[in-house]
């Protein structure tokens, strides 16, 4: 008998295609998953051509097989990776399919390898990855991500229980976290989202030139790049289709400026980036960049994530995500940062997103450069916000406004 309550798991493929994807007839679906996620791959597949769609095209990554480059594979073909898999992933969101990954894997599956050669192989997928990746940042199609209760994954999270009991546990707290625990999910998710947007609403009435954060170990300023948008929940892609990225998601984000970031700022809680746990992150950024890093474990693995490319020590997004949300008060650790970033207040690494501009839709590349935005081969997301922290919202002519006192809205 499975460890994972069946009739959850189809209500969350069934959110993860209406809540998520809104999956429209007729349109394609990308789907992108660890082999140990087959079984939810299954039921979204089932529940996606219910929905009409024309074809589903699952990619799986196993566990097994990267581990296999890693103890064999030669030094050169840790600079290769499948350009020919990304273009024509690229050239399937330019005919309006739709994307999903499904997350599940270990997340410290690399913890014992090289960090060199880590990031080499992170840095050649993340390349080739562009063509793709850049119809997401840009929000060219509807995309949505969502988790599956991995056997690997569960083992990390809770390892004084057993394998069942672990995936039972982690299960329970990916349906908790998704709102899968009510009696109508898909009526949740639309209470949810209107909740996120009346925050941002509020946000981008508000028209903030910068926002202080302050606590422990934090005294940063994130400068808002010029014309930058709030969004958070349901949001229309540029093909017009609203569908919600994260299953979950708690945040209200938008666009920092790239050259106006300066200070201090802590993390609150881990990173886990690449199989490695990076722990106790320390930056401080002067106009824009950061100038100095340091971890109390993982710091090669953070010294060399910043030395990815230019942007790579620059923001893309600022997030504010409330102490008291329910993946904070579940008190668990994900090891995933599409759940422990959720959990707090964040900011990110790398690439902007486009959309979270006024008129984004519209804008060049180029045009989102001169704004502020960031361009980069890497998106990673730390967490920077805790029951400690406040933040102000700061208006051009320097007045201050709460934003958040002791990690809830003000």
């Amino acid at each position: 008998m499975s460890a994972i309550d069946q009739d959850k798991l189809a209500k969350l493929a069934e959110v993860a295609v209406r809540v998520g994807l809104n999956l429209q007839p007729g349109q394609d679906l990308i789907l992108t998953a660890p082999m140990a996620a087959l079984p939810l791959v299954r039921l979204v597949a089932a529940a996606a051509y219910r929905a009409g769609a024309g074809v589903v095209t699952p990619i799986f990554a196993d566990e097994a097989i990267t581990l296999a480059k890693f103890a064999h594979g030669s030094e050169a073909s840790f600079d290769r990776a499948p350009n020919w898999l990304y273009n024509g992933m690229a050239e399937g969101f330019a005919a309006n399919a739709a994307r999903m990954a499904i997350a599940g894997d270990n997340p410290m599956l690399l913890a014992g390898q090289d960090p060199a050669k880590v990031a080499q192989l992170g840095k050649a997928n993340a390349m080739a990855a562009k063509p793709a990746m850049t119809a997401i940042t840009n929000f060219a199609v509807n995309w949505s991500i969502c988790a599956y209760p991995g056997e690997a994954w569960a083992r990390q999270m809770f390892p004084d229980l057993s394998v069942e009991a672990a995936v039972a546990k982690l299960a329970e707290a990916i349906f908790e976290a998704s709102r899968i625990n009510t009696p109508d999910p898909v009526a949740a998710w639309g209470a949810h989202n209107a909740a996120l947007l009346a925050r941002r609403k509020w946000l981008n009435d508000q028209r903030f030139a910068a926002l202080h954060f302050s606590g422990p170990g934090t005294d940063l300023t994130v400068g808002l790049a010029d014309g930058h948008e709030w969004m958070g929940g349901a949001s229309p892609a540029k093909n017009g289709v609203t569908c919600n990225p994260n299953i979950p998601s708690e945040e209200v984000f938008t666009t920092p400026h790239a050259l106006r970031v300066e200070g201090t700022v802590a993390a609150t809680k881990p990173l886990a980036h690449q199989g490695s746990l990076i722990e106790n992150i320390a930056v401080r950024f002067e106009a824009g960049r950061i100038v100095e890093a340091h971890a109390s474990k993982g710091e090669a693995v953070l010294q060399k994530l910043i030395d990815s490319d230019e942007g790579a020590r620059r923001l893309g997004e600022v997030a504010l995500v409330p102490h008291g949300s329910p993946i904070s008060a579940s008190g668990l650790l994900f090891y995933n940062t599409l759940f422990d970033e959720n959990a707090a207040c964040h900011i990110a690494l790398g690439q902007c997103y486009s959309k979270c501009f006024v008129g984004g839709a519209d804008l060049t590349p180029e045009q989102v450069t001169a704004q502020g935005g960031n361009s980069s081969i890497i998106h990673v997301d730390w967490m920077i916000g805790s029951g400690q922290v406040d933040i102000d919202g700061v208006a051009a002519d320097g007045s201050k406004t709460p934003v958040f006192r002791r990690g809830e809205w003000a």
